[in-house]
Parts: structure tokens; C-alpha cells; sequence
């Protein structure tokens, strides 16, 4: 369990990381050209699934998401962000430390895209969603502020 508490650890230093980096807080929030998330609402919508996935799902920790203001909230400052992803950080890498090997192989307690998995499988599902949009963020970043 420990390498994949380390992937979910490095990740999310990676997304404070990026969101530091910003000198413009405005340009956190900057849309351009078909790009239709901005980093910030990129960054509120990892930590809600996190969040909600490993927190709540997993970690059975009583969190309530709300996915449509992960997209709607906006102009929010980069350091409340930035508490945002310590805070999520703080949830999940306990989580994900908690698990044993035998955990792994349970069954995930909500099915994706209406398939069942394991904990195992959902972990990995959720570990390239996040790397996905870490990756988004930081193009972006280096688009948006070049």
C-alpha cells in the first residue's frame, strides 16, 4: 500500500505545485479558446472526487460532495486553493495508508460508469484521473501564463 500512497502523495504536491507557480491569481481562473475548465475549478474538482471517492466512499468519513460547484465556483484565492489540496491531502493519504492488502481486493462500494470493481481497480481509475488533470493544469499554466 505504501507505492500507492506515494503516487496519491506526489500528485498532489504536483497540484500544489502548479497552483503555487500562479503569480497572477487571476490567470488561475482564465479560460481561453476551447479550454472550458479553468485550473481552479481543475484543482476544486480533484479534491472533490478524492475527497468523496477515498474520503467518503472508502474512509467513510461522512463527506458530502458538490460536484457541480467543483465547475462553478470561481475567483477563489489561491491560497484558500491551496488549503483546499493540503485539506484534501490530509483526508486521503490516511485513507490510503489505512488499507491493507486484503482491502484492496474488496469491492469498491459504487459502481463506475456502471461497472463494479475492486477498491484495488477504483484506486487506479482515480490515480489516472488525477494525474490526468495535475498534467491539464500544468499545460495550461504554462499556456495561460507564457
Amino acid at each position: 500500500m505504501k507505492y500507492i500512497t506515494t503516487q496519491y502523495q506526489k500528485y498532489l504536491e504536483n497540484l500544489l505545485n502548479e497552483i503555487s507557480q500562479y503569480d497572477n491569481e487571476a490567470d488561475i481562473w482564465k479560460l481561453s479558446g476551447d479550454i472550458k475548465n479553468s485550473p481552479g475549478n481543475l484543482a476544486l474538482h480533484i479534491c472533490g472526487n478524492l475527497k468523496h471517492n477515498i474520503g467518503a466512499v472508502i474512509g467513510k468519513n461522512g463527506f458530502v460532495r458538490e460536484r457541480d460547484l467543483e465547475f462553478s465556483k470561481k475567483n477563489i484565492a489561491k491560497a484558500e486553493l491551496l488549503k483546499e489540496i493540503e485539506e484534501t491531502s490530509g483526508i486521503v493519504l490516511p485513507i490510503l495508508d489505512a488499507l491493507t492488502d486484503d482491502d484492496l481486493i474488496d469491492p469498491f462500494p459504487e459502481a463506475s460508469h456502471g461497472e463494479d470493481q475492486a477498491i484495488y481497480d477504483a484506486l487506479v481509475r482515480l490515480a489516472l484521473h488525477l494525474g490526468y488533470h495535475v498534467g491539464q493544469i500544468n499545460y495550461q499554466r504554462r499556456l495561460l501564463t507564457a
